[in-house]
Formats: C-alpha cells, sequence, structure tokens
C-alpha cells in the first residue's frame, strides 16, 4: 500500500503566530517633550519680549535721572490644527476569529492611535508650513516649528545642499547664545545624525570607556560639547530630512483646544458596519522666536 503523505493530506490545520509583529515607527520625540497649554478659542496668543543688553553704567553723585525709551512687548500667534483618523469595521469581521488577537476593533483603535500621534509630530517637525486660519471648505493648519523662529536665527548650511557642516553647527551654537537662548538638544533625521559622525577630527576625538576588557568601536556623535555649551544630538524619523533644530523643551508648548484633547467617536450606524473617529485638536507655541536655532539647506 502506498505511504499517504502530507502532500496527499487535505483540510490540514494551519500553524499561524499569534503573535503579530509591527516595526515601531511610534516615536514623537517632540511633541512628547512638552508641556501643554489648554486655549479656549481655536486662534491663540501669547507675547514675548527681549532683554536689553548691559552698557557702561556709572552716574556722578546727586546725577538728575535721565529718561530712557521703553520697548513693547511682540505678540505672536497661531491656530489649532485638527487630526483625525477613521476605522470602519463590518459586522462580519468583528464576528470572525483572527489569529493574533481577541478584538480586531481594538487592534485597529491602538494602531490609528498611534499614527495620529506620527501626524502631530509630523505636522509639526516635519514640514514648512505656516499658520493657515481655514475656512468652510479649508482645513485650518497650525504653523510648523520652522515658521514659529525668528528669521535670523534661521543659519544655512554652510553647503547647501550637502551633508550637514561642522562649522554650521557651531554658527548656530553660537547665534543661539548670542540671543541668549539655552538650546541643549540638536534634533535631526536619522540620516544627518549619521553626518555629524563624519565631521574632521572624530577619529582623534574619544570618550572613556570603563569596565571592559573588549574594544569597542564608536560612530557616533551623540553628545556634541563646545565652550559655548554641551548639545544631546536627538533623531527623529518625522523630522523634515534638510532641517536641523536646536532647541530647549522649555522654550515650547503643546497646546489644546479646550475638551479637545485626543477622543475617541462612535459614530452613527450606517448600515453593517462599526466607525469609531479618532481624533483632537492641536497647536503649537514657541515662548520666544529668538530661543531656537533652525539650520536648513542639509542633504545627503
Amino acid at each position: 500500500m502506498a505511504t499517504f503523505k502530507t502532500y496527499d493530506s487535505v483540510g490540514a490545520k494551519e500553524d499561524v503566530s499569534d503573535v503579530i509583529s509591527m516595526l515601531n515607527k511610534h516615536e514623537t520625540p517632540f511633541t512628547s517633550s512638552l508641556s501643554s497649554r489648554t486655549v479656549s478659542q481655536k486662534t491663540y496668543e501669547w507675547q514675548e519680549d527681549e532683554q536689553e543688553g548691559g552698557q557702561d553704567n556709572a552716574q556722578v553723585e546727586g546725577f538728575d535721572a535721565t529718561e530712557e525709551d521703553c520697548t513693547t512687548t511682540e505678540m505672536r500667534s497661531n491656530t489649532t490644527q485638527i487630526f483625525s483618523r477613521t476605522i470602519k469595521l463590518s459586522g462580519s469581521v468583528q464576528a470572525t476569529d483572527h489569529y493574533g488577537r481577541k478584538d480586531e476593533l481594538a487592534r485597529q483603535i491602538v494602531k490609528k492611535g498611534k499614527a495620529l500621534k506620527l501626524d502631530r509630530e509630523r505636522a509639526c517637525v516635519g514640514v514648512d508650513q505656516a499658520s493657515v486660519l481655514g475656512s468652510n471648505t479649508v482645513a485650518r493648519r497650525h504653523a510648523s516649528v520652522s515658521k514659529l523662529i525668528d528669521a535670523g536665527n534661521i543659519i544655512a548650511n554652510d553647503a547647501v545642499g550637502a551633508p550637514l557642516k561642522e562649522t554650521t553647527l557651531r554658527t548656530a551654537i553660537k547665534k543661539n547664545y548670542d540671543e541668549g537662548g539655552s538650546a541643549r538638544r540638536f534634533m535631526v533625521a536619522p540620516y544627518v545624525a549619521e553626518q555629524t559622525a563624519e565631521f574632521a577630527g572624530n577619529a582623534t576625538r574619544t570618550r572613556q570607556v570603563t569596565d571592559k576588557a573588549a574594544t569597542e568601536i564608536v560612530h557616533v556623535v551623540d553628545v556634541y560639547t563646545t565652550a559655548l555649551g554641551t548639545l544631546t544630538v536627538e533623531t527623529n524619523r518625522e523630522m523634515k530630512v534638510d532641517f536641523g533644530l536646536l532647541w530647549n523643551p522649555e522654550n515650547w508648548k503643546s497646546v489644546v483646544l479646550k475638551g479637545r484633547g485626543w477622543f475617541r467617536e462612535t459614530l452613527a450606524k450606517t448600515g453593517d458596519n462599526t466607525k469609531i473617529m479618532l481624533a483632537g485638536e492641536y497647536g503649537l507655541q514657541h515662548d520666544n522666536f529668538k530661543a531656537s536655532v533652525l539650520v536648513t539647506g542639509i542633504s545627503e
């Protein structure tokens, strides 16, 4: 009698793992670092001021006071932007058993929720976006980071359309220092972070590695120290690829319209399906436009 083999078998049970693998792209280093401000209007404002510099100041005894000019504050504004993702599942798909999850709707809510946070991160640092007040047919957009920095604090790469130059980074650090800023982070796209490892002289710059018998090859600049301060170089997958942001989270705020933080809404039924909307309304605030520096013109 011929041997009955698996090739002859019909109806064998599938072997499918109950673990669903998804790459972790849901990192939001910019928005996750910010404190929050709640506003009650879609267009919101704040004021900034500039400290006067020191000057030679010595008066004779019995002097008469001299009037000085006084400067006013500057009003800044931005608008909130509505972010939304929607899930629509048929009744049949919810009734069907799936490998790797007990509830397909719950899985989709988690997945879309993470995507929403990436959308917001991108709106802050991944685009060069001006504020749009919107209309009945045009969506409101909040100004991105690049539009909330003073024009004098935008530094072009020393070789525009080329890898980041160390001289450019040092110019940005000096500009921030001269303006009285305290930026301690330099946020860039991943490939720009790799460019910092190619700065001239890195081969002779070392850091002490203790308690290690093996040799460690280090080809990264994660901390950059100058006489004017020490920076942490941080990567952001959502960062606009030709930008570098010299910043301090203390100078920025995440703005949320009152009652419009991330929320979940079950939409009206229109048939044999379930519709869930995830949404939120957020903006961005830079307390002082001269507190950060933007580097532009970076390329591979």
